[in-house]
């Protein structure tokens, strides 16, 4: 049946990512397989914690996820995704009344019980291809919404990933979906491209995306880079363990923010944050 979405006032005053200097989406994941952090967060009550945690660390939004998109995973049922994600929101928002929260789905039915308990931006690794009824949801509540590039689905989607050119395709691929977006209603202000580093791309197909990611700039929306922890930065540091990839994710950071990009999702939020003051000073003075 269609109805109109029941959407939080909040969700429509105003884009809350503007604000001056570089933005950092501190992951959340209330998940129990996710890559790195999987299970360490289920209980709504830790992951609180852990939201407030990022939060004094400078996160300027806490990216909640309710399904792991890793690579090999599998997907969740809708009611169990919003099972996960809808307490933790009320939770973080009953403990920091003006805390920024992204919810990571491609599911309008979660998105839309995320934002009426108090989300305000929409994190789609699909960039509207997974739900029919997203762009409206997006569109009516008046949020950002980030448009990540994924080859093919998490199950599948390391699996011999090709590309002729992934930069042009993949640079491509955002201009249609931004279009789409904002054919179906979505505000251009509130178009973020991501281009899905590890999500269907080899580790060279990587290391492209990050050496020419101002070509994805250059498409005249915010870009958001999600490197955090991921396994192409251990191929290259020998690093196995995703918790012990800091220091590398650190370094695409701090590249993606001389190349354009100026938001960040990662995991460790006050190394990316103290590197990216850094790289602020050093570009001011």
């Amino acid at each position: 049946m269609n109805r109109e979405p029941a959407v939080r006032e909040g969700a429509r005053a105003g884009n809350p990512l503007r604000v001056s200097g570089p933005v950092l989406f501190g992951i959340l994941n209330v998940t129990p397989d996710s890559f790195s952090d999987g299970g360490d967060f289920l209980a709504p009550e830790a992951a609180a914690r852990h939201a407030e945690a990022l939060l004094d660390e400078g996160a300027n939004v806490v990216d909640v996820g309710g399904e792991s998109t890793r690579p090999g995973s599998d997907p969740v049922p809708e009611d169990e995704e919003i099972g996960r994600v809808v307490p933790v929101v009320r939770k973080i928002l009953e403990a920091r009344p003006g805390a920024v929260v992204s919810v990571d789905t491609y599911r309008a039915g979660t998105a839309e019980a995320a934002l009426e308990a108090g989300a305000r931006i929409v994190n789609d690794v699909t960039a509207l291809r997974g739900d029919p009824r997203m762009a409206a949801l997006a569109a009516d509540a008046g949020c950002p919404v980030v448009l990540m590039h994924m080859l093919g689905e998490p199950k599948t989607m390391q699996k011999e990933p090709r590309y002729d050119d992934v930069v042009r395709e993949v640079r491509d691929f955002l201009a249609w979906r931004a279009e789409y977006a904002i054919a179906a209603g979505v505000k251009p202000e509130n178009v973020i491209l991501d281009p899905g580093v590890g999500f269907g791309k080899t580790l060279e197909h990587n290391l492209a995306l990050l050496l020419h990611l101002d070509a994805i700039v250059d498409l005249g929306f915010p870009v958001l880079l999600g490197a955090s922890r991921k396994r192409f930065l251990g191929s290259v540091t020998g690093a196995d363990e995703a918790k012990d990839r800091v220091f590398g994710t650190v370094a695409t950071t701090v590249l993606g923010y001389e190349r354009g990009a100026n938001l960040f999702r990662v995991h460790d939020v006050r190394a990316n944050r103290e590197a990216l003051a850094v790289a602020e000073a050093v570009r001011g003075a």
